[in-house]
């Protein structure tokens, strides 16, 4: 269980419309309106506790992201991050701006491990079969 924390009287625990659901939905505790191309800071009005080698990403909804063109920006929350859950939105609609209301849902939540592995400079990498190939060399267009 993840523990979670309301700061705010609007906050909603994050939920899952079905068990199975890799995200949890996440709340808006504010009203605002993002204007075409740019970007909003949302606050969930939550803070949550997450277990070691575990973090918390922040993921676009697919409708509002089809619909809508809304994406998420910069959505990673540290194991040890304590503070309340701002959600980047930022909106891709070139023409019409986008109203969030208190108690919308904004984006989703998943929770992801992760390894702790260190870092260490070194003169030889080992060679693989793509090698330095870069963007495209897997042959999609």
């Amino acid at each position: 269980m993840i523990k979670v924390k309301s700061v705010h009287p609007e906050a909603k625990l994050p939920t899952r419309v079905n068990n199975n659901d890799a995200g949890a939905d996440l709340y808006s505790v504010e009203h605002k309106i993002i204007e075409p191309l740019t970007r909003a800071l949302i606050s969930t009005g939550i803070t949550i506790e997450l277990p070691e080698n575990v973090y918390g990403r922040i993921a676009p909804r697919s409708g509002l992201a089809f619909k809508h063109g809304l994406d998420i920006l910069a959505g990673v929350i540290d194991e040890g991050y304590r503070g309340t859950i701002g959600v980047i939105v930022y909106n891709t609609d070139k023409d019409n701006s986008y109203e969030i209301n208190v108690g919308d849902k904004i984006a989703q939540l998943i929770i992801e491990t992760y390894h702790k592995e260190s870092f260490g400079w070194s003169d030889n990498l080992s060679d693989s079969e793509r090698s330095e190939k870069g963007f495209g060399s897997s042959g999609t267009k």
